[in-house]
């Protein structure tokens, strides 16, 4: 059965490092996934005024909408100062809210982060992970992917450029799948 899996994009550049390795994960998921990128660049920044008002901007409720319609999620991020960007933070805080609504409440997730540096955006891969226990999403525990030295495993398409690193997104995503499977909502 297919299962649709929301694709957040921490890094809201265009021809950013992220992007592409979200593309490139996508492309070797099992087809029993089908990949749904929802863009975090036009979400205000979240006010629980607004919510309590009973006045969410359109586009926080067209997040919540998309991204409760799916099965599992799969966060794909930059590292920024040791922690994970202020748009993918809101992305996960405006799905958060109202409290007792929150959209990540079971919902199987997974984490990949990429760096040029050499730690793969370890730090932010974690903070993602640390944020959506507390949320109470189910976040695949391994294999971890962090991606270190980034910029050289992918083509100027975008594409990767080598065998071993397509085999480890192969990897990863059969794993997901596996995840997604075992742990989605019914």
């Amino acid at each position: 059965m297919t299962k649709k899996v929301a694709v957040l994009i921490g890094s809201l550049r265009k021809e950013s490092l992220t992007r592409k390795y979200a593309h490139a994960i996508a492309a070797v998921l099992p087809p029993e996934l089908q990949c749904e990128f929802v863009e975090l660049g036009d979400l205000p920044l979240y006010n629980q005024d607004l919510d309590d008002a009973g006045t969410p901007p359109a586009a926080w409720t067209a997040f919540r909408a998309t991204l409760g319609s799916a099965d599992a999620v799969l966060f794909v991020t930059p590292e920024y100062n040791r922690s994970i960007p202020g748009a993918l933070k809101n992305g996960i805080d405006v799905g958060s809210r109202p409290w007792g609504k929150s959209i990540w409440d079971g919902r199987p997730s997974a984490v990949v982060s990429q760096s040029p540096g050499a730690i793969g955006g370890f730090g932010a891969n974690h903070h993602v992970r640390q944020t959506m226990v507390a949320l109470n999403s189910p976040v695949q525990p391994g294999p971890e992917m962090y991606i270190g030295g980034s910029a050289k495993f992918l083509a100027d398409d975008g594409t990767v450029n080598n065998d071993q690193t397509r085999e480890l997104l192969t990897t990863f995503g059969a794993a997901f799948a596996k995840w997604v499977e075992a742990n989605a909502k019914r």
